[in-house]
């Protein structure tokens, strides 16, 4: 994981515990103040939120306790690997793409991050700028030329 990425990590967790943790009890409280809990949705809707919300604070908080930081130093541009940035052409529309390869955690294709699990990452990785790639994905193959790998 980047180090970027470990930041919003923490960032994400201290948003769920300070405000979204404290908005779910007051939903809680003011449902309980209503009555009867027993034919209250207002209430059950609530605890089913906060066991939503602690469900995602505790897989936030293991995937930020099992997280490795990628030294940015070491990473080279020889051949396309995890944290690079890959400009690549597809070569049936001429269309060009630039993708950084990151963790799955920290995958964002609005902003270009693809993750390095999925089947166009494993198809460039290794691959040299020049090199084609004939990557198989669930529609069909797609080929690409790698035009550039920077960091």
């Amino acid at each position: 994981m980047t180090e970027e990425g470990f930041r919003k990590l923490k960032e994400d967790i201290a948003h769920l515990e300070s405000v979204k943790r404290p908005e779910i009890s007051r939903q809680i409280a003011e449902a309980r103040d209503k009555g009867d809990l027993s034919e209250n949705a207002e209430y059950d809707a609530a605890k089913d939120a906060q066991g939503l919300l602690e469900a995602k604070i505790s897989q936030l908080k293991s995937l930020l306790a099992s997280a490795r930081m990628i030294d940015e130093n070491a990473i080279g541009t020889d051949s396309v690997q995890i944290m690079n940035k890959v400009t690549i052409k597809n070569l049936k529309t001429n269309k060009e793409m630039t993708y950084t390869l990151v963790s799955e955690s920290e995958a964002d294709l609005k902003s270009g991050k693809i993750a390095v699990n999925t089947p166009i990452a494993q198809g460039l990785m290794g691959k040299k700028v020049g090199d084609v790639a004939e990557i198989k994905v669930p529609s069909g193959e797609l080929t690409f030329k790698i035009l550039e790998i920077t960091i």
